[in-house]
């Protein structure tokens, strides 16, 4: 069994407030679930389109206090085990912790299994968990029941700003949180890691300020539409054309990540990513 996987976000939001979101069966049917129940008898669950296997509720309340709630999660016949622990930041932030056993990184590269889907689908998660509790827009969920992968959302900035963030390597590594190097035209690679990667992306398509496509291999093919209104950009995301009978949920959720992490660059006075190492 590989080692747990732990994320760690900052959320603006006091500790108690946090806590109460994470049981809170109306806050669990915004920032995480279609659906969701939680109760002083100790159930616990959240199942829907949005939830890996969510065909109906697989988890089972082990612990949860004032500071910690830990449950098991039946996936793929496998029962793991997730735990949510918060603590407080200053006055008014808190540090949300989510440690999920039985997640194998070479799974989700070869998308041989639902669990692979893990990391991606809980930092989607905890993004959307900080900006319900914030008061922002939420970013578009992965829905587990369809091949069909497009989400919308509009941003608080020009399309030509939008457009530089996703073609600039210096500004696409600060807002992604990890190191991409990209040639910015026609045919140039798109290199997660730096251009040392081996088997880098290849942009397919590149018009300024409206529309940026990358083929990224067995994923598929992304494509970022841009069209700007009163200084703001209304961008459709498309992930088409991927290989086998497994959509590839777990990268889709990697990329719906960054696209909360993108709007809050633009968006948010003195920004800083909410990831804690």
């Amino acid at each position: 069994m590989s080692d747990p996987m732990t994320l760690r976000a900052r959320v603006q939001a006091p500790v108690k407030e946090v806590r109460n979101a994470l049981t809170d069966p109306a806050a669990m049917r915004i920032w995480l679930a279609e659906h969701a129940e939680a109760g002083p008898d100790g159930s616990f669950a959240f199942w829907g389109r949005h939830t890996p296997e969510g065909d109906a509720p697989h988890q089972r309340l082990l612990h949860a206090d004032d500071r910690t709630v830990r449950f098991a999660w039946t996936l793929d016949g496998v029962e793991t085990t997730t735990e949510f622990g918060v603590e407080e930041e200053g006055s008014d932030a808190t540090i949300v912790t989510i440690t999920q056993s039985h997640y194998d990184h070479q799974e989700a590269m070869a998308n041989t299994g639902i669990r692979g889907v893990l990391q991606t689908y809980w930092c989607l998660a905890l993004a959307n968990l900080a900006e319900h509790l914030e008061g922002r827009e939420l970013t578009p969920k992965i829905d587990f029941t369809t091949r069909d992968m497009s989400a919308g959302v509009v941003i608080d900035a020009a399309p030509e700003a939008v457009f530089d963030s996703l073609v600039d390597s210096e500004k696409v590594t600060r807002w992604f949180g990890f190191p991409i190097a990209i040639e910015p035209y026609v045919g140039g690679r798109y290199a997660m890691g730096g251009f040392d990667n081996p088997q880098p992306a290849k942009i397919l398509e590149l018009e300024p300020g409206r529309r940026l496509s990358v083929d990224w291999g067995p994923t598929g093919v992304g494509t970022w539409e841009l069209e700007g209104s009163g200084g703001r950009t209304r961008l459709t995301l498309v992930q088409s054309g991927f290989e086998g009978e497994r959509p590839p949920y777990g990268a889709w959720g990697g990329i719906l990540a960054g696209l909360s992490e993108l709007r809050r660059f633009h968006e948010i006075p003195d920004w800083r990513p909410i990831w804690v190492e």
